[in-house]
């Protein structure tokens, strides 16, 4: 395992392969036709589609590891996608952007929002757009409570990884997220962890109301279905 970063691995088999949104993201950046920042771009899922399509992208994320392994990926696609590493709060990049996307709940794992809003509502252009993907609520479930979801599945080179998801638990202000994450080495060996994410609870309305008070306008928001793996999002569309 110390071949890899558990960061990249992790990221890969936990969001690699989520396609259900992709769609709206391309949308919303030929509608915007201008330079695209994306907030908590990981190892480049979104980034690396959008870079593919002509798009002018920034790929913003606090972990160096998540986008160093993007930035090798840009590369051997014949790919240019700048990279900042830096607080999803508190960013200042010297430059404007016509879109700036957050997708997968990425700002419900934050502590507060205010600080991505004002960040965000400096980085726009006059007339730019803040798309904010959020999940309200999902069911709960927990071990003992009947048949679990299927895990999320990954390799890399002769290393095969599983992510259990193993409990959904409603929390006062939060959903905590479980996991058991194992990682079976070629002699057979095998490393198991423990891993939760806790989703602060926001609603689009709520979301909208905040974006207002930080200087947008509320569009209307759009919706991203839930597949066979994934919870449904809405996505709420502020106007700078």
């Amino acid at each position: 395992m110390t071949a890899f970063s558990p960061l990249v691995v992790w990221q890969d088999v936990e969001c690699g392969g989520y396609r259900a949104d992709m769609g709206l993201w391309r949308e919303l950046a030929a509608a915007a036709d201008g330079p695209v920042l994306e907030v908590g771009a990981g190892t480049g899922r979104v980034a690396l589609e959008l870079a593919r399509a002509g798009h002018d992208v920034t790929a913003l994320d606090c972990e160096p590891a998540l986008l160093e392994a993007l930035s090798a990926r840009a590369r051997a696609a014949g790919l240019t996608v700048a990279t900042a590493v830096a607080d999803a709060g508190e960013f200042a990049l010297g430059r404007h952007f016509a879109l700036v996307i957050v997708p997968m709940q990425t700002i419900q794992l934050l502590p507060e929002r205010a600080g991505l809003l004002a960040a965000t509502h400096r980085q726009l252009e006059p007339g730019g757009l803040l798309a904010v993907a959020i999940t309200a609520a999902l069911e709960d479930f927990g071990a003992l409570e009947g048949q679990l979801p299927d895990p999320d599945l990954g390799a890399v080179a002769d290393w095969r990884f599983a992510s259990q998801p193993t409990a959904v638990r409603a929390l006062a202000a939060a959903t905590r997220i479980e996991r058991v994450r194992r990682s079976f080495a070629p002699d057979g060996s095998v490393i198991e962890e423990d891993d939760a994410i806790e989703l602060v609870h926001v609603t689009a309305p709520q979301l909208e109301a905040e974006g207002r008070a930080a200087g947008f306008s509320a569009l209307p928001a759009r919706s991203i279905p839930a597949t066979a793996e994934h919870v449904g999002s809405e996505v709420v569309a502020l106007r700078a």
